[in-house]
């Protein structure tokens, strides 16, 4: 564990809060009240998660932060606790599912936000990092009393996981990827883009942009019902109040995702890991920066599973045939069966 980022971490304090959450833990403003502006502001203060949503309080340098955070119980435990961690374009309320069938098996469930993300702190001023996410992840256990964990995570929460795994590998009990980012180096043949550039562009999208991408990249061109409570708060901060501050930390966790790979570590893993792939998937940061030929070679995720499976000697691989980003969304019974399984053997 990497203790000397702790000094970092000066001080912690639980503080509660309402499921639809506030701009601070001691103000909740009731859904029934809360207008598009609450319920698409920088800390989604009037949009409703599916648990009683908690706050855990850092001190780094001169600023205090807040990270946002279920912390669901089952009715019979098994003494497990399994640690869900979110994508870039999401929050962890898109747990929901997966965390209420988690809980019918006994496990307990933590899922944060993390910092930049959902109802926790949107620092502009601020050096994020998967490394300071983790330990603040690693942090937030301790303080819950938790000693070891499952670790699951989808698309950055999946680069998350692994990162977790790799520098605290004692809290981690199991490691399962779910279409993860960061499956190759994209600094490699992608040129870097600024931080400002980002932000101009972060700045352009509108909801539609938003619901097209998704569309296209993760669905492969179709829509259902039950996708629009995926795009909905992408959509909705296109449009937020606190746009530009949005805008700003996107930019700056999108760099973060491109400078910082985990790729090159995956053979010093050595938990008992799960990469659940849909081989359709084509996700790559920076895929707009290049050529359409080298395009073509970026997120060729029916390689890259195999690829990464052959590089954690502890791996294994369920592929999901012509299926997205989203598994746990497009195909979620064949996701749950292979999560579920690997879990009850771990």
């Amino acid at each position: 564990m990497h203790t000397h980022l702790f000094a970092l971490i000066l001080a912690v304090t639980t503080l509660g809060a309402c499921a639809n959450g506030s701009h601070s833990p001691d103000k909740v403003a009731s859904e029934s009240a809360a207008d598009a502006a609450s319920r698409f502001d920088a800390r989604l203060s009037g949009f409703r998660y599916p648990f009683d949503v908690e706050f855990t309080r850092f001190q780094v340098r001169d600023q205090t932060i807040e990270m946002a955070y279920m912390d669901v119980k089952p009715e019979n435990p098994n003494g497990k606790t399994v640690l869900l961690l979110h994508g870039k374009n999401f929050s962890g309320a898109y747990w929901e599912r997966t965390a209420n069938d988690l809980l019918k098996k006994g496990f307990r469930v933590v899922i944060p936000d993390q910092i930049g993300f959902g109802k926790s702190s949107k620092p502009t001023d601020y050096n994020y990092s998967l490394t300071r996410m983790a330990a603040q992840t690693s942090s937030l256990l301790t303080q819950l009393g938790v000693e070891r964990a499952h670790v699951v995570g989808h698309s950055m929460g999946g680069m998350l996981a692994a990162r977790f795994a790799l520098d605290h590998e004692s809290q981690t009990e199991s490691l399962t990827m779910v279409n993860p980012i960061g499956l190759e180096d994209w600094q490699k043949v992608v040129p870097a883009a600024s931080v400002e550039d980002l932000y101009a562009g972060e700045m352009k999208k509108t909801g539609e942009d938003v619901r097209n991408y998704m569309q296209k990249v993760y669905f492969d061109g179709q829509w259902k019902p039950e996708y629009d409570a995926v795009a909905e708060l992408q959509v909705g901060w296109t449009t937020s109040p606190d746009r530009e501050t949005l805008a700003r930390v996107a930019a700056l966790t999108s760099e973060m995702v491109f400078t910082q790979p985990v790729v090159q570590d995956f053979p010093k893993i050595s938990v008992p890991t799960l990469l659940i792939i849909g081989t359709r998937d084509r996700t790559a940061i920076g895929r707009d920066r290049v050529s359409p030929e080298v395009r073509e070679t970026l997120g060729r995720y029916d390689a890259l599973g195999r690829k990464t499976r052959d590089a954690i000697s502890t791996a294994e691989l369920v592929e999901l045939d012509n299926i997205g980003h989203m598994p746990q969304v497009e195909t979620y019974d064949a996701y749950w069966k292979a999560l579920s399984s690997f879990l009850s053997r771990h």
